[in-house]
């Protein structure tokens, strides 16, 4: 199969550590538009882009990029894809989600039913069959229309790239783990790396910590829709995985401190920490931030809680100030803050060296960095 064109989506803000992630495991041709980053690669570094980039939320396949400015020539368009490169007579080929943008064609229902027959009637001529049983291996497609441009896809992924298999339960108001993973690439976290997190939460800031300074691959520990793909051939994904267990580093003085004021946070943080396969390298305590006494040389990295209400927010900002008289952030000692209150800074008592406008799920926030 010649080379495909991969599509990675992140979240805003974070694109620039995607791009690295692609050049790493050997992405050519890399395009970055805002939440997405594209790139050619062969079938190994589709499987190494979904066993080792930290940061992408999904991996999919562009298969087709054309103008559509009717069900037509959406139906044309599709039609025209080689669908049985890609789709096995047995396999189920759903259009699962999609989104129109700026452009005529606005039924995305619509959109998805032409798109499915136009699928179908490819395959059939393909096969020389007149009805699919769709009980095989799962081929999920995607598209987006935006000024009137269609863009067809498959899922590679399946369930996001998140969803790393260790955190079986989290606490209210989790960091995804792409988020935190992306943050803790930004604050430089390396293997000799001290870091710490006065209010872990889960132990996401901790785990990601762990698996970057340990070069431990984030989707080692679970599986991919694409596994079980004809055309993706079973000995691509043993031989990547092999590469991946092969490049873990145990051998760095990192460790990662956290604590919580809830001890029920700091049991599951410990619990989380031991099934990603990092509890060695992770201590958490039962502690309230009042409490709080930073190490020396140690990258801090939190998600301070934030309310929606009035009381909320005024316990969030004498938190902040509570977090800016125990951190004293430095050169030595840097801090990466997330949070979406515009005058954290005021409270904090401190401002950043540098601000980077992210979103934790559709909250919009910022990344203050301190580092000089």
């Amino acid at each position: 199969m010649e080379k495909l064109r991969l599509c990675a989506p992140c979240h805003f803000g974070l694109e620039s550590v995607v791009n690295f992630e692609a050049k790493r495991i050997g992405g050519e041709n890399i395009t970055v538009t805002d939440g997405k980053v594209s790139f050619d690669g062969d079938l190994s570094v589709l499987v190494k882009a979904n066993l080792t980039m930290s940061v992408a939320e999904r991996i999919l396949i562009e298969l087709a990029c054309f103008k559509a400015e009717t069900f037509e020539d959406l139906f044309q368009g599709v039609k025209a894809i080689e669908w049985e490169s890609f789709v096995g007579k047995t396999d189920a080929f759903p259009v699962k989600t999609g989104y129109s943008l700026h452009s005529k064609l606005t039924s995305i229902p619509d959109c998805q039913s032409i798109i499915k027959k136009a699928a179908v009637e490819r395959l059939k001529s393909k096969y020389g069959i007149s009805w699919f049983d769709e009980t095989g291996a799962t081929v999920p497609i995607q598209f987006s229309i935006f000024k009137d441009t269609a863009t067809i896809y498959i899922d590679t992924s399946g369930e996001g790239l998140h969803k790393r298999g260790y955190r079986r339960k989290s606490n209210d108001a989790p960091i995804k783990e792409t988020l935190a993973a992306g943050i803790i690439d930004l604050a430089r976290v390396r293997s000799d790396s001290i870091v710490q997190d006065p209010m872990c939460g889960s132990g996401t800031f901790l785990i990601e910590s762990a698996y970057k300074a340990l070069s431990i691959a984030p989707g080692i520990r679970r599986s991919f829709i694409s596994e079980g793909w004809g055309f993706i051939p079973k000995d691509i994904w043993s031989s990547c995985r092999d590469e991946a267990l092969s490049n873990i580093n145990k051998q760095g003085k990192f460790h990662a401190y956290g604590s919580d004021i809830d001890v029920k946070c700091a049991d599951l943080s410990l619990m989380n920490a031991k099934k990603a396969g990092v509890g060695s390298k992770v201590s958490v305590d039962h502690l309230d931030v009042k409490n709080f006494k930073p190490r020396n040389g140690a990258i801090t990295i939190c998600n301070p809680p934030y309310g929606e209400r009035l009381l909320e927010i005024k316990q969030a900002e004498e938190l902040y100030k509570v977090l800016g008289q125990k951190l004293c952030p430095s050169k030595e000692n840097p801090c990466y803050i997330i949070s979406p209150h515009e005058d954290f800074e005021k409270f904090f008592g401190k401002k950043a060296d540098k601000r980077r406008k992210l979103y934790n799920g559709m909250i919009k926030c910022q990344l203050f960095m301190y580092y000089l």
